[in-house]
């Protein structure tokens, strides 16, 4: 990992992921995105990560792609291209999608700007969580080009399919509020950095079982057949039953449930 422009910090269970070229408001050049990449398969390798909270930066999240970096090699957009099979992800869909297939919660922070190929990563997250200030934007028609980094599985899940298509078509530079109304975050907040070490700590005294066959679940359930939906929650919750972390949330809950009716106090 290339600690100069992706750095990762695991603090009690939260691997902290920084994207950090600020100089270029954390633009991404070729060498960004194999560090985000190689961020992301170092994080699925390691047990003790039981959620990510990813950021920009020095008060950004992401500016996009770096136009002028990348142009200057075409060679860099063969490799960030080139896939084996046209259904697989290549390196450029990677630091979006590769966020979704994490058994993990990932929440994302967006300060400041949060362009193009950011906010195609940021669609990677499960949750977005953006400051007051921020300003987001689907930005890549302005270019040209047509949004390519696998965000589009994660918007079409979060809004209607004309207000993607409004976005899109018009490259708009939104508000936190807009982006909200829009569906395109999920909250906004003054601390949202604060807001989201909240989240992950609430969802991390869930069993990591649990988080991963929810995400599991709903990530592909979501636009499934009502049969695969079905068989995908038998599946999951049969692995549940089996595995001890099961056990031990349960009987924590039975504890607190029984200390809250001695107390007469709500249980949940």
């Amino acid at each position: 990992m290339n600690k100069k422009l992706v750095a990762l910090k695991k603090q009690n269970g939260i691997a902290f992921v920084t994207l950090n070229r600020p100089d270029k408001y954390n633009a991404l050049n070729y060498e960004m995105f194999k560090a985000i990449d190689k961020t992301i398969k170092n994080i699925r390798k390691d047990s003790e990560i039981n959620a990510v909270i990813l950021s920009g930066a020095d008060g950004n999240f992401s500016s996009g792609l770096d136009v002028k970096a990348i142009a200057k090699s075409p060679s860099m957009i063969a490799k960030l291209l080139f896939k084996w099979l046209p259904g697989n992800a290549n390196l450029a869909q990677r630091v979006s999608i590769g966020w979704q297939r994490l058994p993990i919660p990932v929440i994302a922070v967006l300060d400041g700007c949060c362009f193009g190929g950011g906010m195609q990563i940021a669609l990677g997250a499960d949750i977005r969580i953006a400051s007051d200030d921020a300003k987001l934007s689907i930005m890549e028609s302005k270019w040209g080009l047509v949004p390519d980094m696998a965000g589009l599985a994660a918007l079409r899940q979060v809004m209607p399919k004309d207000k993607a298509l409004q976005i899109t078509y018009s490259a708009e530079v939104l508000s936190a509020a807009e982006a909200l109304d829009f569906g395109l975050v999920t909250e906004k907040s003054s601390q949202p950095l604060q807001r989201a070490i909240e989240l992950a700590e609430q969802f991390m005294t869930r069993s990591p079982d649990v988080n991963a066959a929810i995400k599991m679940s709903i990530n592909h359930s979501w636009s499934a057949s009502t049969r695969r939906l079905l068989s995908r929650e038998s599946l999951s919750q049969v692995r549940l039953l089996v595995g001890k972390n099961r056990i031990i949330a349960a009987n924590r809950e039975i504890k607190q449930t029984e200390q809250a009716y001695q107390s007469r106090q709500p249980w949940w």
